[in-house]
């Protein structure tokens, strides 16, 4: 476990300037994807290299952009590195700020009411508007940016990679399930990035005593991650070949808090 005791910020290397502009170079690289130059095309020749992979490692993959699978799959960063759960709840509200904009602006149509259905592969419910951005997407590149600019330099070249590949497996199964046009997903990407990269800039303004297991910030990330086993258990977040993942976040996610509760409890004992 990270110490609470030094500085997180120490801990973490500086964001480089350059980090800034890859969200606008996936952009504009991205833009015949979103301005959807090669469409309906490439969206079929997508969706249908993914269809020999099961349903459930799609809508698996998809969990990764869905706040509440978010939330029980990093819920043992409670205990095991407080400042990291911070780090991507800081990043949050860019995501659903960016995500909510652009769904409330452009009214662009989903794949499922263009393409023929019977060219493309469609998991779960048959959506037919407010594609852009891709929602999933721009949560998963947030969470993965947001907790990659906390790591240490050694952790990001560790780790680094494998967040930003599983937020790009997540796009990429937004696309699988027959939910989203690529460029969707491309613009879903660039602003999930520049979430992290914005919440990273309220993370480093934390003090250190934010990142004790009772400090507060702590507590409400406990709290949330207590809403995500309520909905695990009595919802079906997304598709219903999510069942049995929601079982194991379940799992993983109460193992968590109580984990977190002890920890608390021995912090308490401690200090007296």
């Amino acid at each position: 476990m990270l110490s609470t005791s030094t500085s997180p910020h120490a801990l973490a290397s500086p964001v480089a300037p350059h980090s800034w502009w890859w969200p606008l170079v996936i952009f504009v690289l991205g833009t015949p994807l979103w301005l959807q130059t090669w469409e309906p095309a490439l969206f079929v020749a997508i969706n249908q290299w993914c269809a020999p992979l099961a349903a459930e490692f799609w809508t698996g993959l998809s969990l990764l952009g869905n706040g509440w699978g978010l939330l029980a799959v990093t819920a043992p960063l409670l205990v095991l590195a407080p400042r990291l759960m911070l780090a991507w709840l800081c990043a949050a509200p860019f995501a659903v700020l960016f995500a909510r904009t652009g769904k409330f602006l452009i009214e662009s149509p989903r794949p499922a009411a263009v393409v023929d259905n019977a060219q493309m592969r469609v998991v779960g419910e048959l959506l037919h508007n407010v594609s852009m951005p891709s929602g999933h997407t721009l949560t998963a590149f947030a969470v993965a940016s947001g907790i990659y600019y906390a790591l240490t330099p050694v952790q990001r070249r560790q780790f680094g990679w494998v967040l930003m590949v599983l937020a790009a497996g997540a796009g990429l199964s937004r696309i699988a399930v027959g939910a989203h046009w690529p460029g969707d997903v491309v613009v879903g990407t660039s602003l999930g990035l520049l979430s992290g990269l914005l919440g990273h800039q309220v993370w480093i303004r934390l003090s250190e005593r934010q990142f004790a297991p009772n400090a507060k910030g702590i507590q409400v990330a406990a709290v949330l991650v207590a809403l995500s086993v309520y909905h695990l258990v009595t919802e079906e977040l997304d598709f219903a070949e999510n069942h049995v993942h929601q079982q194991v976040l379940t799992v993983v996610a109460v193992l968590s808090l109580l984990g977190y509760v002890r920890l608390v409890w021995r912090t308490m004992f401690q200090a007296k």
